[in-house]
């Protein structure tokens, strides 16, 4: 093949993978907390106002239109974009807290409508099955965050400070506990506040805040 044959099948070439139709970008990307985050945050802010006694003690079920519409779905949605994105970490967090909010929700409606069969006098023995269970796993959660930067394990540490304290007061009766659980819902939601301006920060080109050093490094 002569030389100006060589240069006119290479321009062919080039003219074909021109006019080639250029694969579509991959649909994934961006930042599973940007939903995660803030549908977290309103659902804590109901269970804080909750607590603190905004509402009266019939209405204990009155977040429940939050926290199972908004927060446990918004969670949902955080953790199948963190997997489909490879997120493992971050869609296991999401994914815990789905299941604490809608087992939070279902124990609520369960405990009002009486689907589980529980009696008046199980019904203070039956929360604590649901705070103990959850704050060991909470717990755990925690320690798991020790590589991370700090803010989130002062999140995670107040969010077990609250789920002990509610412990505590369902268990011994105290409205006082309850209320302290109620400001420590409310410290968390601080720092959850602080950690969806990060984020946002980030997805609107900012550099983000500081979040402070890991406490475990390496």
């Amino acid at each position: 093949m002569s030389l100006s044959e060589t240069d006119a099948a290479a321009t062919a070439a080039a003219a074909h993978a021109k006019h080639r139709p250029q694969a579509a970008p991959g649909p994934l990307d961006g930042d599973p907390a940007l939903i995660g985050v803030p549908t977290f945050v309103v659902g804590s802010i109901a269970l804080g106002l909750t607590l603190v006694g905004y509402l009266p003690a019939q209405a204990a079920g009155a977040p429940v239109a939050i926290i199972l519409a908004a927060t446990a779905l918004g969670q949902l949605i955080a953790a199948v974009w963190a997997a489909a994105l490879g997120q493992s970490a971050v869609a296991a967090i999401f994914g815990v807290f789905t299941g604490f909010w809608l087992s939070y929700a279902v124990l609520v409606l369960g405990l009002i409508h009486g689907w589980f069969g529980i009696t008046a006098g199980a019904a203070t023995r039956t929360q604590g099955l649901f705070l103990i269970s959850w704050l060991v796993t909470i717990v755990l959660l925690t320690v798991s965050t020790l590589r991370l930067p700090a803010a989130f394990t002062v999140l995670f540490t107040l969010i077990d400070l609250a789920l002990a304290l509610v412990l505590c007061a369902t268990l011994n009766g105290s409205s006082g506990l309850r209320t302290l659980g109620g400001y420590a819902v409310f410290a968390f939601v601080a720092v959850g506040f602080y950690l969806f301006l990060h984020v946002t920060s980030l997805a609107t080109g900012g550099r983000g805040l500081p979040l402070g050093r890991p406490a475990v490094g390496g």
